[in-house]
């Protein structure tokens, strides 16, 4: 019986079970594909490009102070007497919020009274002073004339000083009397904006009240809305003004790929605006993002309204797949940006420092010649 021999010619009649076997069909085409895939994945690490991304969370704020949700307080102590509003009313600035009344019913009557008896006095003090001044100027020309002694004189012009000091004295207590009418004219508590009433202090009607305590609080119904983006320090200092950032706002169905913003779906554009140059408290940067001129306009205020949860990525330097996990594996930072506009940009900061390096390098090596050329002829002149 003839040996058996394998496809590339070798005896395999000793080896009996080994002749025997057959590489499945399976293991064949994994193989192929395996040999396939990997010049594959070779080419997709080293050729295909990935967008370096900052993350970060934050909310929707108003830009404009004025626009956020800002609290009414008391300008006068008492307690409420009223509410002219209730949760949720839209109200116009100069809307009547409350009315406050003092614990003396009374007072604003006994404060009219009061500026009328000090209006009397000051009226009696510029009769008496106009009446003190005409007896000044008679007992002068006495005096002047030899028929008044020069103590009637000197006596007519300290009544006059006295009068005077009556007089300053009832002008500030009449400037008294205004101040506390003008403070109790504060009781009639008025948005000071166009708004919505989120919430009242509804005790505040049934307990007594300082001034600078909180009755209301009123959001404006008009803003210029932002995103307050928490970044980390590590990656802030990358961060430059006018860089494009992708957003999700919370609530809206999206798919992100930070690595190919053009795959993404869902996400809304903005860029960077401010950066902060001190951290928060937590150890984060902040870093507001307006919205992005000439792309799709963000979602409507009935859908994201101030304070949603907002998640962004700031787009930073263009770099391979190769690079980029290689600098996760290794927990380096992004790459250093370029002097380039805003936007996705192919990372060659390391190649730029390098530059500068070697630039120095040359630099030191001509000043070195230089130096010591010069010794040397100092050398053979002495």
């Amino acid at each position: 019986m003839a040996a058996k021999t394998s496809t590339h010619g070798h005896d395999l009649s000793g080896f009996a079970t080994l002749s025997s076997l057959k590489v499945p069909r399976t293991t064949r085409t994994l193989g192929r594909m395996i040999a396939i895939a990997i010049p594959l994945l070779l080419v997709l690490l080293f050729a295909v490009k990935w967008v370096q991304t900052a993350p970060g969370r934050g909310d929707v704020i108003a830009l404009n102070p004025e626009d956020r949700v800002q609290q009414v307080t008391a300008l006068v102590p008492g307690r409420v007497e009223k509410w002219f509003v209730v949760d949720g009313q839209l109200v116009k600035q100069g809307d009547p919020i409350a009315r406050i009344i003092d614990n003396d019913p009374d007072l604003l009557t006994r404060l009219a009274a009061e500026r009328e008896q000090v209006v009397a006095q000051i009226e009696a003090a510029q009769q008496a002073m106009a009446t003190a001044r005409l007896d000044v100027n008679r007992s002068s020309q006495l005096y002047a004339e030899g028929l008044a002694a020069r103590r009637d004189y000197e006596a007519t012009q300290i009544k006059v000083a006295e009068l005077n000091a009556k007089l300053a004295e009832a002008r500030a207590k009449l400037s008294k009397v205004d101040i506390a009418l003008n403070r109790q004219s504060a009781q009639l508590v008025r948005a000071p904006r166009d708004g919505r009433i989120l919430s009242l202090n509804t005790a505040a009607g049934a307990t007594l009240i300082s001034a600078g305590d909180l009755l209301a609080t009123i959001a404006p119904e008009r803003q210029q809305r932002v995103v307050e983006l928490l970044v980390d320090g590590r990656d802030a200092a990358l961060v430059r003004k006018g860089q494009a950032v992708r957003l999700n706002f919370e609530g809206w169905p999206a798919i992100q790929f930070s690595g190919w913003p053009s795959v993404a779906q869902g996400m809304f554009d903005g860029r960077v605006l401010t950066i902060d140059p001190s951290a928060q408290p937590n150890g984060l940067f902040r870093v507001l993002v307006e919205p992005m001129p000439g792309k799709p306009a963000w979602p409507n205020d009935n859908y994201v309204r101030l304070g949603s949860k907002v998640r962004g990525w700031i787009q930073m330097e263009t770099v391979t797949i190769a690079y980029e996990l290689w600098r996760q594996l290794n927990d380096f930072p992004l790459e250093f940006p370029t002097p380039v506009d805003a936007g996705p940009r192919k990372g060659n900061g390391l190649k730029a420092l390098s530059d500068k390096e070697e630039t120095k390098g040359k630099n030191d090596a001509k000043g070195g010649a230089y130096g010591s050329g010069s010794y040397g002829e100092e050398e053979d002149a002495k």
